[in-house]
């Protein structure tokens, strides 16, 4: 049998360090991409926020069909799936 014997945090890690980045966010229904301004235990909030109705390739510069949001947003943490850095318009 294994057993975890020591836990160690690393400060900083996950959607922390991703603070003041632009983030795409993917989550159970939608895509989000934004600057990441806020996080805590239940939500993050995205600063110049848009929706991604449609990615296109990965590879492209920007997204086929991203609709920008008028305020801030903020995505429930339970939703997300994955989330990353971006540079995709």
């Amino acid at each position: 049998m294994k057993k975890v014997v020591s836990v160690t945090e690393v400060p900083d890690e996950g959607l922390v360090s991703l603070l003041g980045k632009k983030v795409i966010v993917l989550c159970m229904n939608y895509i989000y991409t934004g600057d990441l301004e806020g996080v805590n235990d239940s939500r993050i909030a995205l600063k110049n926020p848009s929706l991604v109705y449609e990615t296109g390739a990965w590879s492209d510069k920007k997204f086929a069909d991203a609709q920008k949001l008028p305020h801030t947003l903020y995505v429930q943490t339970a939703a997300i799936e994955s989330f990353g850095e971006t540079d995709k318009a």
